[in-house]
Formats: C-alpha cells, structure tokens, sequence
C-alpha cells in the first residue's frame, strides 16, 4: 500500500516562501537552503518548497495547488482568518457556509490555494 505523506510545491523562492509557511505552520523547516525547504509536521505529513525552475520535469508554472486544513470549530477557522490575513494573503473566499462544512480560502504569493475549513454535522 502506497502512502501519501508528503507534498511538494513548486515555488518561486523557497526561502520567501519559507518566511510565510513557518509562521502559517508554526514550525521551523528541518531543510533549509536555497533551491529547497522542508518541513516535517506534527502529524507526520512534509512540505517541500521546491525552486520551480530545479523541478524536472518542469511545471508549467508554480502554484495552482489547494492544500486544505482541518480546523476543530468554526471559531477556530474565524481564528485562523484573522491571523492569516494579517499576513497580506489575498482572500479568495470570505469565510462561508458550504455543502461541506464552513471554509475560507486564500493564495500564497505563489499561486497555491490555502482552504482552513471545519466539516458540517451533516455535509451534504
């Protein structure tokens, strides 16, 4: 069996890109250089920040990717609102109601969706 643990994103300065993810995630990377930065979280997952243009095969650009992150209350995604768009994120999506549950999204200066979401009692 197959598992998937870890997320690679292509970037355009890993160490910009850094700056951001380690006060999204609140944990210093374990790599850290110029083409790449990794982190290892908590619940086991890595995030790779990768220069897009070392990637080979190369993307067709950087970003694009949603990463989502489950929140224990629709406080705690208002909580996360708050604190991410003191960042200067750019909102997508105020926070909302959806057949899922109640979400918020906003974009990394490289392109990648970042979706803070609880799940509905009863998603439909």
């Amino acid at each position: 069996m197959r598992t998937l643990n870890y997320l690679l994103l292509p970037v355009r300065s890993p160490q910009a890109s850094a700056k951001l993810y380690t006060r999204l995630l609140s944990t210093q990377p374990v790599e850290d250089s110029e083409s790449f930065v990794l982190y290892v979280l908590a619940n086991g997952i890595k995030l790779g920040l990768w220069l897009a243009s070392d990637i080979e095969p190369k993307p067709a650009a950087p970003g694009g990717l949603e990463i989502a992150f489950s929140e224990t209350s629709r406080e705690a995604v208002l909580h996360t609102y708050q604190e991410w768009t003191k960042f200067g994120l750019k909102v997508l999506q105020e926070p909302t109601d959806m057949p899922f549950g109640f979400t918020f999204v906003v974009e990394d200066p490289d392109g990648h969706r970042l979706r803070p979401f609880v799940l509905a009692e009863r998603p439909r």
